[in-house]
């Protein structure tokens, strides 16, 4: 399964970003601490989810 995440710049600092098509959001004030907690948070929302690597296209929109 593939994980298409919406990325915005935070207000207060940092990232925000939440899948498309699925209830799934978090946040970080770094990508590397962002990145982390994507997997954290997809992790908790599927059961039996299995850890694939992580990709960012830093595309602006």
């Amino acid at each position: 399964m593939e994980l298409i995440f919406e990325i915005r710049d935070d207000e207060a600092g940092g990232f925000c970003a939440r899948a498309l098509g699925h209830s799934i959001f978090t946040e970080g004030n770094t990508w590397e601490e962002l990145r982390a907690n994507l997997i954290e948070a997809s992790a908790l929302h599927f059961e039996n989810f299995s850890v694939v690597p992580v990709t960012f296209d830093r595309r602006a929109v």
